[in-house]
């Protein structure tokens, strides 16, 4: 497994990092249940294999991740690993949240340390109640504590407000979506390089783009692909090209059965040090132009929308709206589509109450996109 410095912090940590949002699940009556004991088996895997980065969340898998996780870092697992969990700004009105919040987490991952705490998705008005309520005074009360080790922030806005971020505090690391579409969205490739320049470590999340540039390859892009003289899997380009970046510190990948891990363990573990070829980077550049030229809404799966009072099933209504789009599969879009407003969970459900706006880090006009993609699932834009 290859490794990096983290920063100045005097440890390495795995270039791959375990995220923990996306695990197996298996549907019930009730709706997804996670596979417990095959999110443990993968964890655990990963650990024996070299990666010793594992983040998670407070509200990933309304709240199973971080009790999962806890149970995989027993029997000396635990002091293999560098543990990332975050504070879900959005459930926080005072200090006493914060810390009720952490004291949860800690019974959660049953750890009396977290290695990294993270403001999760902070945008700029999530940036305000931090300085509002003075949070970074409180969280670094809890680093002296010891119930916390490095202080860092998730990223879902505009480059601007990265940069006043960035510059506004001594940040152990920072987190931002990245991949070969999302090179110039939200923090980007400047935000990155911004961030680097100034000795913060940075961690990737959504390298894949929520599996989009992993599952179903259209065959133009796999066309495109295939120019390249040397062969490689498109999850595989798309790591690569993180790595070409020396500020990348850890590119954490949200697999969802072993299978995937296994392959993205063996990506990881034969990465050769040194960046991209003038050549490759101006094919991923062409595979960029493409895929954004197909793509209706950029989401990316994230589930930050639910739940829907109305119980819509926001991203998989977009996922199927893409489908039509990236994939040309309009059959298949629109009967699973059938299947969705049979369960009571399609577009014609919203009310546009507007939570969904406000919780969506890709700030997407969900309302707008739900009318236009249910017109075009139903068959009425056609």
């Amino acid at each position: 497994m290859r490794m990096k410095e983290f920063g100045k912090h005097g440890f390495k940590t795995s270039l791959f990092g375990l995220g923990c949002m996306r695990f197996p699940q298996r549907r019930t009556a009730t709706g997804p249940q996670v596979e417990a004991g095959e999110a443990i088996k993968m964890i655990r895997y990963a650990i024996d294999h070299g990666v010793n980065y594992l983040d998670t969340g407070y509200e990933y898998h309304q709240g199973e991740s971080e009790v999962i996780v806890g149970r995989a870092l027993r029997d000396g697992y635990r002091e293999k690993t560098k543990l990332a969990t975050k504070l879900p700004l959005w459930r926080v009105k005072t200090i006493d949240d914060c810390r009720r919040i952490l004291e949860e987490q800690l019974r959660r991952l049953q750890v009396e340390s977290i290695d990294f705490y993270l403001l999760h998705a902070v945008n700029a008005e999530r940036w305000r109640l931090v300085q509002d309520l003075e949070i970074l005074a409180f969280l670094e009360a809890m680093v002296r504590a010891g119930k916390i080790k490095h202080l860092g922030f998730s990223f879902h806005d505009e480059l601007s407000v990265f940069k006043e971020v960035i510059d506004a505090y001594p940040w152990a690391m920072a987190q931002i979506q990245l991949n070969i579409v999302d090179a110039h969205h939200q923090a980007g490739v400047e935000g990155l390089h911004y961030a680097g320049a100034k000795g913060i470590p940075v961690v990737i999340m959504e390298p894949l783009k929520g599996g989009r540039l992993a599952q179903t390859i259209p065959q133009d892009v796999l066309d495109l692909w295939a120019q390249a003289p040397v062969k490689r899997s498109p999850v595989e380009w798309a790591f690569r090209w993180l790595c070409h970046f020396p500020e990348v510190t850890v590119i954490l990948s949200g697999v969802s059965s072993m299978a995937q891990l296994k392959d993205n363990i063996g990506i990881f573990t034969r990465m050769e040090t040194g960046g991209m070829t003038g050549d490759e980077l101006a094919l991923v550049e062409k595979v960029r132009d493409l895929y954004l030229s197909k793509t209706k809404v950029p989401c990316t799966g994230c589930e930050y929308c639910l739940p829907c009072a109305r119980e819509v099933a926001i991203p998989w209504i977009f996922a199927l709206y893409n489908d039509i789009f990236i994939f040309d599969d309009r059959d298949g879009a629109v009967n699973r589509y059938r299947e969705l407003t049979a369960q009571g969970k399609d577009a014609s459900r919203c009310i546009e109450c507007g939570a969904c706006v406000a919780a969506c880090p890709q700030k997407i006009p969900v309302i707008e996109s739900l009318k236009a993609a249910d017109r075009e699932l139903t068959g009425r834009g056609v």
